[in-house]
């Protein structure tokens, strides 16, 4: 079964609100198996357009999770926390479990 993946880009606006939001996000992510491969970090942008500063990469056991856990009421409740907190690009996208080159 194919992993699943949060794929987000963001600014940070309201340090207090993300703050919040970072102090309860982990409920949802532990309930649903997410763990993180990237957390901010150096990174560069080699094709396509000026991205937000902070990109962060959660693994999810399948890409169900992945769905199950953004819209649990315990990362809805994160999200509410941070409110406008941020400004974000996220996308939930499944793995890829097939043959490699």
């Amino acid at each position: 079964m194919a992993k699943g993946y949060w794929v987000a880009s963001l600014t940070i606006t309201d340090q207090a609100k993300y703050d919040a939001y970072r102090a309860i996000n982990g409920e949802a992510f532990h309930k649903y198996g997410g763990r993180f491969l990237v957390r901010g970090g150096a990174f560069e942008t080699p094709a396509g357009g000026d991205p937000h500063p902070r990109q962060i990469v959660i693994e999810f056991p399948s890409y169900q999770a992945a769905k199950d856990c953004y819209h649990s009421p315990e990362y809805q409740r994160a999200i509410a926390a941070r409110s406008d907190g941020v400004e974000i690009d996220h996308v939930i996208v499944e793995g890829y479990d097939g043959p490699q080159p």
